[in-house]
């Protein structure tokens, strides 16, 4: 099956993709631009995007890391039968920062951003109630 690729960004590296759903943001003026088609393959995929693209800006003020702009994009694909062949994601970041403190922000963020844990640990998904 396809990839399913979306992408979320902010600040320096938004695009002006007119496809993109603009999207105001807790920590950017500017808000977050994501390029996403409306399935729910790519929103599976557009969740861990985001997720990444919060944590980044959230633990960068937390270590007072300067992060002017954030791309991050996230794809995957499935078998036949619709299982997920994995989810991977490539993180752009514009900073003053030097690249060492870059690479541990990103390392920290791997680790904490609650969305791919969440997917990484799997779980059950089930119907709460009969159709009415």
């Amino acid at each position: 099956m396809s990839d399913f690729s979306v992408e979320c960004a902010a600040g320096s590296l938004r695009t002006a993709d007119s496809t993109a759903t603009h999207f105001a943001h807790r920590w950017t003026d500017g808000g977050v631009d994501v390029t996403a088609a409306f399935t729910g393959a790519h929103l599976l995929h557009a969740s861990i995007a985001a997720c990444v693209l919060n944590d980044l800006y959230r633990e960068a003020e937390k270590l007072r890391i300067t992060l002017d702009g954030v791309r991050v994009r996230a794809r995957g694909g499935f078998t036949d039968d619709w299982a997920s062949s994995g989810i991977e994601y490539d993180v752009e970041v514009d900073s003053p920062a030097d690249p060492t403190s870059l690479a541990q922000l990103i390392a920290l963020v791997d680790d904490v951003a609650e969305i791919p844990r969440a997917v990484r640990a799997g779980g059950d998904v089930r119907r709460a109630s009969e159709a009415r």
